[in-house]
């Protein structure tokens, strides 16, 4: 990564029941884009046979128009890949198609299973071959083992699987959907104009191809989606709501919402607390990192009475997984990433909101760049509570050694990377303003394991792993 901070694992499209379904998955794809943006890939499915296209990099530069008008069919299933589990290689990029003289199907994920190295483990003493290393394939082989008709065979195979995700999945008859228990991904309905139904990581998919939002996937939920409509079921009966923050605070597109939360609202509404929480007494402006840091810093500017100014500058051609080998050229990727306005920022006390910190690289190289050009003063201000434990759910953080405020006091963090003060908003603090309310239960409904450590699930042997590479 040139930058340092974390990635989400995938986002997922599906759409039933549409005369130009290919076309519409790519636009839906290229709307979630930030989701993941390794590898990308479509099935299409005609009901009666299935045409897939897959490949590394952006949507844009995989489908071809002759790529799309090859994709034949009303129905398909699509796929945007940041790769966690498993490796970066074309053979793991989603969705996968699994092809057999009975029930063939595809199927695609959004999230992370925690026991999917002991369920591979089990499956193939029981025979089964794997073709991937990604952990999305144990459902592929659970399914092919299942009893009665597929409904009935991803409810009892989603028994076995612990962690997050969304699922989709095509056969000739119906797309199915699924949503973990705990409600840890976020996954939305909507509907098109002719009727046909469309499945979206996010809903800002939704206008990019015209749909409109119908309602959330709910934790433990089955879907099937045929001719006739929307069926649903339950795989799970005690289901919990445990929406990952991260959602909020940096993942999702501001102009999506996440069960019933305007992703721009939020962060503008955790930048507002933020400025009550951890004030700047005699600061001048306010400065966002863009993007995820500037709606926190609109909300922060608001409630202290400060200016909001554009003192940084982002650079729409340099993509997220520009990488390169030394730490001096990694330097000089955030400097090509992002520039100060010196203008702006020359001779003032700056409030500087970012989303969160990591690793800390990122932080350490803004300030740097901003007193370069003249401030007077860099105070940091962080939109979410310092991020000290591992995530096992599909974010790519699962070592405590990766974690700067896992190892290092707040002070610390600050004369590290340079700033005058430093701040995070508090837990209380974020899920406030997030504004969930207590009615979806614990932490307002959202899963705060990454800053305290208390995990929805039980993480087999993770947690011993993750320890092992901070001793």
């Amino acid at each position: 990564m040139l930058d340092n901070k974390m990635n989400e694992e995938c986002g997922v499209f599906g759409i039933w029941n549409s005369a130009n379904a290919a076309e519409l998955t790519y636009y839906g794809l290229h709307a979630l884009q930030h989701r993941g943006q390794e590898g990308t890939g479509i099935v299409t499915s005609d009901g009666g046979d299935f045409y897939p296209h897959k490949g590394i990099g952006l949507v844009r530069n995989v489908f071809s128009q002759d790529d799309i008008e090859r994709l034949k069919g009303k129905n398909a299933i699509g796929h945007v890949r940041y790769s966690t589990a498993g490796g970066g290689s074309v053979v793991n990029i989603q969705p996968f198609l699994i092809r057999s003289r009975h029930d063939s199907f595809a199927l695609c994920h959004n999230g992370n299973l925690i026991n999917a190295d002991n369920l591979r483990d089990y499956l193939e003493k029981e025979g089964s071959i794997f073709q991937t290393t990604s952990d999305s394939e144990v459902l592929a082989h659970l399914l092919k083992r299942g009893r009665g008709d597929m409904m009935e065979a991803f409810k009892a195979s989603l028994n076995y699987i612990e962690g997050a995700f969304a699922f989709l999945v095509l056969n000739e008859d119906a797309m199915y959907v699924a949503l973990d228990k705990l409600g840890l991904r976020p996954l939305s309905i909507g509907k098109l104009e002719n009727g046909g139904i469309v499945v979206a990581s996010e809903t800002c998919a939704f206008e990019a191809v015209g749909a409109t939002f119908v309602r959330n996937v709910t934790p433990g939920e089955v879907l099937k989606i045929d001719d006739s409509g929307i069926v649903s079921e339950r795989y799970a009966d005690e289901t919990t709501h445990n929406m990952c923050s991260m959602e909020y605070i940096y993942f999702a597109r501001p102009d999506s919402d996440i069960e019933g939360i305007n992703i721009h609202g939020a962060r503008k509404s955790c930048g507002r607390v933020l400025a009550k929480e951890a004030p700047v007494p005699n600061a001048d402006i306010v400065v966002g990192v863009p993007d995820s840091g500037l709606s926190a810093a609109i909300g922060y500017a608001e409630e202290a009475g400060l200016p909001f100014e554009t003192g940084m500058v982002k650079n729409r051609y340099i993509g997220r997984t520009f990488i390169e080998p030394t730490q001096e050229l990694r330097e000089q990727g955030v400097k090509m990433k992002l520039s100060v306005v010196s203008k702006v920022v020359s001779g003032k006390s700056v409030v500087l909101i970012d989303d969160s910190i990591v690793r800390g690289t990122t932080s350490r190289n803004l300030i740097k760049m901003l007193k370069n050009a003249g401030a007077k003063e860099v105070h940091m201000r962080i939109a979410s509570p310092e991020i000290k434990f591992p995530c096992f759910y599909g974010v790519d953080f699962s070592t405590y050694d990766e974690l700067i405020s896992a190892r290092h006091s707040i002070d610390e963090i600050r004369d590290i990377i340079g700033a005058d003060s430093l701040a995070f908003i508090s837990i209380p603090g974020l899920t406030k303003g997030v504004g969930r309310g207590s009615s979806f239960g614990k932490n307002c409904g959202q899963c705060v394991a990454c800053f305290n450590g208390d995990y929805p699930t039980s993480l087999y042997h993770d947690v011993e792993e993750a320890n092992k590479e901070v001793k």
